[in-house]
C-alpha cells in the first residue's frame, strides 16, 4: 500500500500535474521498455509485445488512468489576506466547509476553508445551500505576508491523509483517479507473457474534459482502449435498490454505459469471459452522470473499441473517498489477464 498512499497524497490538479507526473514516470520506468511525456503532460509507458509467429504486427492496446485530482485555483487575495478561489473540477460545495487545504505557492502553506459562522447568520442565510463563491481560504496571515508566497493562478488541493480504516477499507482524497493509476501500474508488474504492445497512459486534465486522453489517443492510435477509473458506489443509507450503481466489495466494475460512452459490446463480453474463466469477482455498471477517458479514446481518429473498468468508490469528489481493497485487487487481476489475452480478442 505504500505506493498507493504516495499516489493519493501527492498533489496535482488539472494542468498542474508535475509532482504526481514525476512519481508515475519513475514507477513506469521500472516496468516498461520506454517512457515519454507528451506536450500536454501525459505520461506514456510503452511495453513491447513478445513476438507471436504468424502475426508480425501486434495490436496496440491503450490503458488509461488519469493522474489529475479536483482542486482549486487562487483567484483573488483580499485586503485582509483571505484567499478566494475558483474550482478546477466538479465539487459539491457543502462538502468543502471546514476542510483543510494546502496552497501551493512559492512554498506550500496550510489553510482552512472558511465561511460565515452560523451564530451570526440570518434566518434567510441559514436556509441557503453554500456556494463556492461565498467560501474563502484562511491561511492565518495578513495580505502582505500572503502575497509574498501566493499569487492568483497558484493551485490548491484538499488536505487529507491516506488511511486504512481496517484490513478491507481505504479512505483518502484523490482516489479518483489515483486508484486507477495504482491498478494500472500493479497490473503491468504482474504480466507474464504479453503479445500486444501496451501503451500505459497516465492522462492529464480528465477532470476538466478528458483533454489528456484526447491528445494521447491520437498519438498512440490504439486498436483497443480501456480507461481505468472509479465509479459511484451508492450503497449507502437513503439510496433505492435500483439506484445503487455498484456495491463496495462486490468486485471490479465493467462499465456498460456512462454519459459519454456506450462500451464496445465485444470488449465487454471479452472482459466478462476472462473474469469468469479466472474466477475474478466483477459487477457491471451503468453510470448516467459523468464519464471517463474511454469516451475520448473511443472517438479518436476513425474510432476505437473502448470501455471502462472501474473501482467502486463511495463519496466521490470529496476528501473521504472510500474503496475496498478486494475491488482494487480484482481490478488489477482483470486488467492483467486482459492484457495477457488481448491478442486473442476480435474487437
Amino acid at each position: 500500500m505504500n505506493l498507493f498512499k504516495k499516489l493519493c497524497e501527492t498533489p496535482g490538479i488539472a494542468s498542474y500535474e508535475e509532482r504526481i507526473q514525476k512519481v508515475i514516470k519513475e514507477e513506469l520506468e521500472k516496468i516498461t521498455d520506454k517512457v515519454k511525456i507528451d506536450k500536454l503532460g501525459n505520461v506514456i509507458g510503452i511495453k513491447k509485445a513478445k513476438k507471436l509467429s504468424g502475426k508480425p504486427t501486434p495490436k496496440k492496446v491503450m490503458i488509461a488512468a488519469h493522474m489529475d485530482e479536483i482542486g482549486f485555483m487562487v483567484s483573488f487575495i483580499d485586503k485582509e489576506g483571505f484567499i478566494r478561489f475558483a474550482p478546477v473540477g466538479g465539487f459539491d460545495p457543502k462538502t468543502l466547509i471546514a476542510q483543510r487545504v494546502v496552497v501551493h505557492g512559492m512554498k506550500d502553506i496550510g489553510g482552512v476553508i472558511g465561511t460565515k459562522p452560523i451564530h451570526i447568520l440570518s434566518e434567510e442565510e441559514r436556509k441557503k445551500l453554500p456556494k463556492i463563491k461565498d467560501l474563502f481560504i484562511d491561511v492565518g496571515m495578513k495580505k502582505d505576508e500572503v502575497s509574498k508566497v501566493v499569487k492568483p493562478g497558484d493551485f490548491v488541493t484538499l488536505d487529507r491523509n491516506f488511511m486504512e480504516l481496517n484490513n478491507k477499507i481505504i479512505t483518502a482524497k484523490a482516489l479518483d483517479d489515483r486508484a486507477g493509476v495504482y491498478v494500472m501500474i500493479e497490473a503491468l508488474k504482474r504480466i507474464k507473457n504479453c503479445y500486444v504492445d501496451i501503451y500505459a497512459v497516465a492522462t492529464v486534465q480528465e477532470e476538466v474534459g478528458c483533454r489528456g486522453a484526447t491528445v494521447s489517443s491520437f498519438s498512440v492510435e490504439p486498436d483497443v482502449g480501456i480507461a481505468i477509473d472509479v465509479t459511484i458506489a451508492s450503497d449507502i443509507p437513503g439510496t433505492k435498490e435500483e439506484e445503487k450503481a455498484t456495491i463496495l466489495g462486490e468486485g471490479t466494475a465493467i462499465s456498460l454505459m456512462d454519459s459519454h460512452t456506450i462500451s464496445n459490446r465485444k470488449l465487454v463480453d471479452f472482459l466478462r469471459k476472462i473474469a469468469e474463466e479466472n474466477k475474478i469477482k466483477y459487477q457491471t455498471d451503468i453510470l448516467l452522470g459523468g464519464g471517463t477517458d474511454a469516451g475520448a479514446i473511443q472517438r479518436s481518429k476513425s474510432g476505437v473499441p473502448a470501455c471502462t473498468l472501474s473501482i467502486p468508490t463511495r463519496y466521490i469528489h470529496s476528501v473521504v473517498e472510500m474503496c475496498h481493497k478486494e475491488d482494487i485487487e480484482n481490478s488489477i487481476k482483470l486488467i492483467c489477464k486482459f492484457l495477457e489475452n488481448a491478442h486473442k480478442g476480435e474487437f
